[in-house]
C-alpha cells in the first residue's frame, strides 16, 4: 500500500519526511517538482508531477492520498479516493460536501480523515482528553455548569509592533476576519458577524503566564457533540476561538475598519492587494523562529464554586527542526496515516480521533515537537499553592 502525498508548501514537509524515513512507501506529488525535490529529494526519487488524473491511474486499492494543497482540492481528491477504492487523510477542517461522502465511505469501508493539523486537529484530541477525564473524574453532576475555551494561534517569537507575523499567505487570515462566529458565552448562544466584535482576554497557564486576546472561530458549536458532551450538561460557555497577542485589536484597527467596508466582487480582488502588503511587511524573515500557543480548558462550578478544572496548555517555536507550525501541523497528520493503515480508525468521514489510545498516543507525540506541554490541574495547584 503507498502514500500518496500531495503538496510539499510551507505546512507539508516534517511529516512527509517522518514518513519517508520510517520506511513507509511514498510518492510525493506536487505541481512544482523542482520544489518538491529541494524538499524531500534527499530521501526520495518517487516525486510527480500533481495530476489527478494521473493519480487516480497510480492509484490501487487500500493506498492512502494525503491532500496538503489548497482546501479546494479536498473533495474531488476524496471523491477520487471513493472511486478507486483508496483512503483520504487531509488536515482542513470538514466542508459539508465532504461530510456528504460519509455514506458512501462507510459502505465502502473507506476512511476520509480531516480535521488532524494543528487547529483543528492537536486541540481536538486535547479537547477529546479533557471530556474523557472529566467523565471519569467522579465530579459529574447534572447541576453542573460548564466552561469549555479552546484557543490557538500563531504568534511573533520576537514581540513586535504589529503583534503579528505570518508563516504563509495573510489571504486566509484576512478572509477568516469576514466570516460570522457562533459561540455560546453566559448560557446564550452569542453570534456576531465580524470576530473582533467578540474579543476576549485569556491568561493562559504557561510557565511564565501571559495574556492574550481571543476572538471566537467560525461556528463553535458543532463541536459540542463533535467532543462528546452529554446532552445533559449545562454549557455556561462553549469558545472555539483563535489567540493573538495582547494589543493585537489595537494595532490591527486600521485593517479591520478596511474590511469593513469591502462588498461586492471588488472586494476579493482588494483582499488579494492587502495579503500581498502584509505579507511583504509583516512574514517572517528566513530563518526567525516562530511559534504556536494553544490553550485548551474545562472548568465545572456548581453552588458558584469550581469542582473540576483542567488545562492542556501548549508552547512551541521554531528550532533547529524548521517551524513550530510546520511540525505542528503535518506530524499528527502522518499519524493518521499510519493509523488509517493499521486499520485504527473506523470507515467514514471523521476528524481527529477521540479513541482514548490514540489519543494519549498522538499526544505524546505533539509532546516531542513542543517546547512545552503540559496538562495542569488549576485546583490541585491551588491546593498545593503555599
Amino acid at each position: 500500500m503507498t502514500i500518496h502525498w500531495c503538496g510539499t508548501g510551507l505546512s507539508a514537509i516534517p511529516g512527509l519526511r517522518r514518513l519517508i524515513e520510517a520506511g513507509r512507501p511514498v510518492t510525493v506529488w506536487n505541481r512544482s517538482t523542482h520544489k518538491a525535490r529541494a524538499a524531500v529529494g534527499d530521501l526520495t526519487d518517487d516525486i510527480r508531477g500533481f495530476d489527478r488524473e494521473a493519480l487516480g491511474a497510480a492509484l490501487v486499492p487500500g493506498d492512502v492520498v494525503v491532500s496538503m494543497l489548497p482546501g479546494d482540492w479536498h473533495v474531488a481528491l476524496a471523491t477520487l479516493c471513493l472511486e478507486r477504492g483508496a483512503h483520504f487523510v487531509s488536515s482542513s477542517y470538514i466542508s459539508p460536501e465532504m461530510r456528504a461522502l460519509d455514506a458512501r465511505a462507510r459502505e465502502a469501508g473507506l476512511c476520509l480523515v480531516n480535521e488532524i493539523g494543528l487547529d483543528p486537529g492537536i486541540d481536538h484530541l486535547m479537547a477529546h482528553h479533557l471530556v474523557a477525564d472529566y467523565r471519569a473524574s467522579g465530579a459529574v453532576d447534572p447541576g453542573n455548569a460548564l466552561s469549555f475555551l479552546s484557543c490557538c494561534g500563531g504568534v511573533p517569537k520576537e514581540p513586535n509592533a504589529f503583534r503579528y507575523k505570518f508563516s504563509w499567505s495573510p489571504l486566509g487570515v484576512l478572509k477568516a476576519l469576514r466570516a460570522p462566529s457562533r459561540s455560546i458565552r453566559n448560557f446564550s448562544e452569542l453570534a456576531v458577524a465580524r470576530p473582533w466584535e467578540a474579543i476576549s482576554r485569556h491568561d493562559a497557564p504557561l510557565p511564565a503566564p501571559e495574556s492574550f486576546e481571543v476572538y471566537p472561530n467560525r461556528d463553535s458549536l458543532p463541536f459540542i457533540a463533535e467532543y462528546r458532551f452529554d446532552p445533559a450538561w449545562q454549557i455556561r460557555d462553549f469558545v472555539r476561538g483563535t489567540l493573538r497577542p495582547d494589543g493585537w485589536s489595537e494595532a490591527w484597527r486600521e485593517i479591520f475598519a478596511e474590511i469593513e467596508t469591502l462588498e461586492g466582487e471588488a472586494s476579493e480582488a482588494r483582499l488579494r492587494e492587502m495579503s500581498e502588503r502584509l505579507w511583504q511587511e509583516h512574514a517572517y524573515a528566513e530563518g526567525e523562529p516562530d511559534r504556536v500557543v494553544l490553550c485548551v480548558t474545562l472548568r465545572a462550578e456548581r453552588g458558584g464554586e469550581t469542582v473540576w478544572h483542567k488545562t492542556w496548555v501548549m508552547d512551541a517555536w521554531g528550532d533547529a527542526r524548521g517551524t513550530a507550525m510546520a511540525r505542528l501541523v503535518s506530524v499528527p497528520v502522518s499519524l493518521a496515516v499510519e493509523s488509517v493503515l493499521a486499520r485504527e480508525i473506523p470507515a467514514g468521514v471523521s476528524a481527529a480521533p477521540h479513541d482514548p489510545k490514540l489519543v494519549a498516543r498522538y499526544l505524546a507525540e505533539v509532546e516531542r515537537l513542543a517546547q512545552h506541554l503540559h496538562l495542569v490541574d488549576h485546583l490541585r495547584a491551588a491546593r498545593d499553592r503555599p
